[in-house]
């Protein structure tokens, strides 16, 4: 993304939640905990895309024992701006978990009527565990609990964009992450 684009993109923002470094930082830290708890395991990091793409990569490339990637790509948003409550798979793993220990890597657990329907999903493939990363939760807006072991951070129940996430396919390439001014999006 050209410098222009994301200077152009960044005026659509009516506030910066977390920067760049403040985002790497968190990255780290999660990428150290992962590295210790599963040290000797057979890690498989499993991005949900395709908002964590990006929180993948650099997580991988953090992460100091070996593990393997795979993504998988569940639908509920759509081009709006709140869940449908509808989720469908519409890509899935190439590899298989039976017997491995799962690392699921989400951007952010709003809901968590997407999560919850992942993790049923994966539980049926007989993993030898499964534990949830996610860049962001929105506390506020959750109607499944669903257990997340590594976050970075809470948000408020505002819609945000940037190091992944979207809006109709923009922002995604932000290094920040901001709350979107509604005007962008048509609340009123």
């Amino acid at each position: 993304m050209s410098t222009s684009t994301q200077d152009a993109e960044r005026q659509d923002l009516e506030s910066v939640l977390f920067t760049e470094e403040q985002i790497q930082a968190r990255v780290r830290a999660i990428a150290e905990q992962v590295s210790r708890d599963f040290a000797g395991k057979d890690l498989v990091v499993v991005g949900i895309l395709r908002g964590a793409f990006v929180f993948v990569a650099d997580l991988m490339r953090a992460i100091t024992i070996p593990a393997t990637v795979d993504f998988i790509a569940i639908e509920s948003y759509g081009a709006g701006t709140r869940s449908s409550g509808v989720v469908r798979l519409t890509k899935d793993m190439k590899e298989t978990i039976e017997g491995k220990h799962v690392l699921v890597v989400e951007d952010i657990v709003d809901s968590g009527r997407t999560l919850h329907y992942l993790l049923q999903l994966m539980e049926a493939r007989n993993p030898a565990s499964i534990a949830v990363c996610a860049l962001l939760q929105k506390p506020s807006r959750h109607e499944v609990i669903v257990p997340v072991h590594y976050r970075g951070f809470s948000v408020p129940d505002e819609f945000v964009v940037g190091y992944g996430l979207d809006y109709d396919q923009r922002y995604r390439g932000l290094p920040c992450i901001g709350v979107l001014k509604p005007e962008i999006y048509g609340a009123a």
